[in-house]
């Protein structure tokens, strides 16, 4: 399903439920998360209420897909102008055995200083990924330390109100992501 039909299939779901806005009602999950960002802080979701949200899962050794994932999501902020202010990503690793606090601050710089990178334990990520419906398996490699992780590659976009409203696969493009969250940010 690509992006605009996807809009439009939520935009049923919420008319379908008598709602006077896109999607209030149609995702019963992905609603919340209590992990750590990258400067030691707890988050939740709450803590974003007045920005738009953009949450990733992936992990900072992701040859191709997180890296690109990222680039698009500074690339849409950058795209939104003055707007981008308003935008928060936020990227959840589903490898914390690797991916400390540390390497997370440096991965983030290499996109926006204003981004964040989550981690948790291996519970609470387990947690965090079944109530978000991601996938995440630790795939060996030759040795100990050169395992990758196949995981989902989406993003899910929240409104300013917290509310989730887009999933949207990999591969979208920039421009396709700063469309929909202006398209938000117009909705309030």
């Amino acid at each position: 399903m690509n992006r605009r039909n996807a809009i439009a299939s939520l935009a049923a779901c919420a008319l379908a439920a008598g709602a006077g806005s896109l999607l209030v009602g149609c995702f019963d999950y992905a609603k919340d998360f209590q992990l750590t960002d990258h400067n030691g802080q707890p988050r939740s979701l709450k803590d974003f209420r007045g920005k738009l949200v953009v949450v990733f899962f992936g992990y900072t050794q992701c040859p191709d897909v997180c890296p690109t994932s990222m680039a698009e999501l500074a690339e849409a902020k950058k795209l939104l102008g003055p707007d981008g202010d308003k935008l928060q990503g936020l990227f959840i690793t589903v490898d914390p055995e690797r991916d400390t606090p540390e390497v997370l601050k440096g991965y983030m710089a290499n996109f926006d200083p204003g981004f964040l990178a989550l981690r948790g334990t291996p519970e609470q990520l387990a947690a965090v990924a079944k109530e978000f419906k991601v996938y995440y398996k630790k795939v060996e490699g030759k040795t100990a330390t050169s395992y990758t992780m196949d995981h989902s590659a989406a993003n899910y976009v929240y409104d300013t109100q917290g509310r989730l409203r887009l999933y949207t696969r990999y591969g979208s493009g920039a421009q396709a992501l700063a469309s929909d969250l202006q398209l938000l940010l117009k909705q309030g």
